[in-house]
C-alpha cells in the first residue's frame, strides 16, 4: 500500500524547470487541485544558495509545537547525504505542519546526531541511499498519507518514475523557449536503452490558463511484470 503520487512542475516549452518567469501565483493555486497530505521535495531543491548555511543555537530557535488538528501537508525531503542544513527557516514556513527528513544507513552519524539536536524527524530507509518505494509506504502506514506531491527536480522526479511510483504526470506549460547547455529538464536518470524504457503517459485534461499557459494532466500508464504496457489507473487508495 502507498500513497498516489503526483509529479508537478512548472515548465518551459522546450522542458526546462528553471531560467524563466513562471507564473508562481497560477502554479500554487492550481497545486490545491489534489489535496496533498505531503509535499515530496528533493534535497538538491530544499538546498539554495541563501540556505545553505548551518544554523547554530545561538539563534534561539524553538520548533513549533505539533497540533495533531494540522490539516496542512507533512513536508518530506529525502537528504541521505546530509546536505540541507536550514531546517530551522524551513520550518518557519507557512506552507507545512512539519517535516520528515528522510536518511540511509549510510548517512553520516554526525548529520543524524545535527538533526536530533534541532528536534527534526527523521526515518533511516535504505541502505546506501533512500529506498523510495519503502519511503512512501512508511509515509502512508505511520502518518496516515493518502496523496503526495512531487515539487522537485529532475533527479527526484526521474527516480520515482524509474522506481514505477508515479500514478500522475502535470505540467504548466509556459509559452517561452528557454535553450542552452546546462539544462535542467523536468526528469533526469540514464538514458534509456531502447524505446521500451520511456514512460508512457495517456492525456487526461488540458485546460488552457492566462497568459497562453497550458495545463496539462497525464496518468502514467503501467507496465506489468514483462514490461509491457497496460492500461492506466490510479493506485490512490
Amino acid at each position: 500500500m502507498r500513497p498516489k503520487v503526483i509529479i508537478y512542475n512548472a515548465t518551459s516549452l522546450d522542458g526546462r524547470i528553471d531560467s524563466f518567469e513562471a507564473d508562481v501565483g497560477l502554479y500554487y493555486r492550481l497545486a490545491g487541485t489534489w489535496g496533498e497530505d505531503a509535499t515530496l521535495v528533493g534535497s538538491g531543491t530544499m538546498f539554495k544558495p541563501g540556505r545553505d548555511r548551518e544554523e547554530g543555537p545561538e539563534e534561539g530557535y524553538e520548533p513549533p509545537e505539533r497540533d495533531p488538528g494540522d490539516t496542512r501537508p507533512l513536508l518530506v525531503v529525502p537528504d541521505s547525504r546530509g546536505r540541507v542544513r536550514s531546517w530551522n527557516s524551513i520550518r518557519s514556513w507557512p506552507y507545512w505542519r512539519d517535516v520528515l527528513v528522510l536518511v540511509s544507513r549510510s548517512t553520516p552519524r554526525e548529520y543524524l546526531d545535527y538533526l536530533d539536536g534541532k528536534r527534526v524527524r527523521h526515518a533511516a530507509i535504505g541502505r546506501d541511499h533512500v529506498d523510495l518505494r519503502a519511503a512512501l509506504a512508511l509515509l502512508a502506514r505511520r502518518y496516515g498519507v493518502r496523496v503526495v506531491r512531487v515539487d522537485s527536480g529532475g533527479t527526484l522526479n526521474g527516480a520515482l518514475l524509474r522506481e514505477g511510483l508515479v500514478d500522475e504526470v502535470s505540467v504548466l506549460l509556459h509559452p517561452t523557449l528557454v535553450g542552452g547547455t546546462g539544462v535542467r529538464p523536468l526528469v533526469v536518470g540514464p538514458d534509456p536503452a531502447s524505446p521500451d524504457e520511456a514512460v508512457a503517459l495517456r492525456l487526461t485534461r488540458m485546460e488552457r490558463q492566462k497568459g497562453g499557459i497550458v495545463w496539462l494532466r497525464y496518468k502514467v500508464v503501467k507496465r506489468d511484470s514483462r514490461g509491457r504496457k497496460g492500461r492506466a489507473r490510479s493506485r490512490s487508495r
